[in-house]
């Protein structure tokens, strides 16, 4: 399973640019994330499913709701369980608001 891959393609309706851990161009909303893996059911030693914790983050020049919203419809709609969503403060430093979403997948091997 290449779980990057969907979170790429099940974000792309977005129309915002999407990138692994970094983003570096200029665009005023963008979407970075990363994710965890972990073996969440063995059976006669041997990984039956993996589990994944997938870190969302919304940076935004403007109001993200509507975008927020949109990536939590996605992900839903692609397979993913909301696990929490919290307000990162204004970061005057970047100058762009910030949303962290976490969610959690999983996937036979």
């Amino acid at each position: 399973m290449n779980i990057n891959g969907l979170i790429i393609n099940t974000l792309k309706p977005t129309g915002v640019p999407v990138s692994l851990r970094t983003y570096t161009g200029n665009e005023p909303q963008y979407i970075t994330f990363f994710t965890e893996d972990y073996p969440e059911l063995s059976a006669d030693d041997e990984e039956e499913i993996t589990g994944y914790f997938v870190q969302i983050e919304v940076f935004s020049k403007i109001n993200y709701t509507n975008l927020v919203n949109t990536v939590k419809d996605l992900m839903i709609q692609a397979g993913f369980n909301r696990i929490n969503f919290r307000d990162d403060p204004y970061s005057s430093e970047i100058g762009m608001f910030h949303k962290v979403m976490t969610f959690s997948f999983s996937a036979y091997v």
